[in-house]
């Protein structure tokens, strides 16, 4: 049965936003973890945003510790930081044509949607929340219905690979118009009470090559939540890249960030370590997003709260030394991580390594 809450306080407005309608199987069935059933529940626009819409959609199932099967591992619950963002409203102009058919977040990392492999990430840091910034050409409902019925089908694929949402509240919040990083957080901050966790939607850092048959979470965002904990400054992930021009460059001071320098030559980068979409903001965010206004930063609004937390309270830098980084904008960077993530996965690498071989002699 569908079910709508409509307990909430409804701000309607009149805008040229396409609603989100979920496309979900409303009929209730019993599946590996139980009856489910999605409770759809408007929220209220911030007036200052009319022209962006907010969707919800509740948990299918009450929150829980879940057990993955691929190493025993209980979702940890790290009290503080319960909300994250996959920034995921952009037109994905350098994978087109293919971004017009599919949204670059939803693109599969050989069998894996991008999107899947960042919502478990965040809900292993501890994120309750989950809001995806979307744009009106961009639909992710198939994306966040529950599919555990395929577990009938393929009962070998670890259930949380079928159903990344199931266990978290979903928030799309509809971006208008593309105006960088700092307006798409913004759209979603008015559902937001503390700090949160910041993901690109089309960046995927993993720390293990894991199959759908047995499945370990990324630690990227849990590294930042555990030293949010410690410090309760804002974070940021860091790897180092041979290539730094063509990135947020940052010079370091022990574990604080004290540059960032966007895209520089080569040779006056301060160092090979660049941002690589992951972050921890805190709850003044929304503050320094007004004293940093657009107008005025324009789409370096987010490089502007970064560089005051950094001449005030401090900005830690994360090196996330041991993770593999796959970018799902880019063509011919998305097909080296095809091929690398799979020379990696102990049901490809074999098979994959002798047909790379044998071709290459051709």
């Amino acid at each position: 049965m569908l079910n709508v809450n409509l307990n909430q306080e409804i701000y309607s407005i009149q805008s040229p936003a396409r609603p989100i309608v979920p496309d979900v199987n409303v009929e209730s069935f019993h599946g590996p973890s139980g009856d489910r059933s999605v409770n759809v529940i408007l929220t209220k626009i911030r007036p200052t945003m009319a022209g962006n819409f907010h969707s919800t959609f509740s948990p299918m199932n009450p929150l829980r510790a879940v057990t993955l099967e691929s190493d025993g591992a209980v979702r940890p619950n790290m009290a503080g930081v319960e909300d994250a963002i996959i920034v995921a409203g952009g037109i994905g102009s350098r994978m087109l044509p293919a971004s017009s058919m599919v949204p670059k977040e939803l693109l599969p990392l050989i069998d894996i949607p991008a999107i899947t492999h960042l919502a478990l990430e965040a809900v292993y840091a501890g994120a309750k929340r989950i809001h995806i910034i979307s744009s009106p050409s961009k639909d992710f409902s198939k994306s966040v219905q529950d599919n555990s019925k395929l577990s009938e089908i393929r009962p070998d694929i670890v259930e949380e690979i079928l159903s990344p949402f199931s266990n978290t509240e979903i928030l799309i919040h509809e971006q208008e118009v593309a105006k960088g990083l700092g307006d798409a957080i913004n759209c979603a901050l008015d559902s937001i009470d503390g700090p949160f966790i910041v993901l690109l939607g089309d960046n995927i850092l993993l720390d293990n090559f894991s199959m759908p048959t047995s499945y370990k979470p990324s630690s990227a965002s849990k590294k930042l939540v555990e030293t949010y904990e410690e410090t309760h400054l804002p974070c940021v992930g860091l790897i180092s890249v041979e290539n730094p021009e063509n990135y947020g460059v940052v010079s370091m001071d022990g574990d604080l960030i004290k540059s960032i320098v966007e895209k520089p030559s080569r040779e006056s980068a301060p160092s090979n370590l660049v941002l690589c979409g992951r972050y921890l903001f805190t709850e003044d965010t929304s503050e320094l997003l007004d004293k940093y206004s657009y107008e005025e930063f324009g789409e370096l609004q987010s490089i502007a709260i970064q560089k005051h937390w950094m001449e005030n309270q401090g900005l830690v830098g994360i090196h996330l030394e041991e993770f593999n980084w796959y970018d799902s904008g880019k063509p011919l960077t998305w097909l080296k991580g095809q091929i690398d993530y799979a020379l990696g996965r102990e049901d490809y690498k074999d098979e994959l390594k002798n047909w790379l071989q044998e071709r290459l002699q051709r």
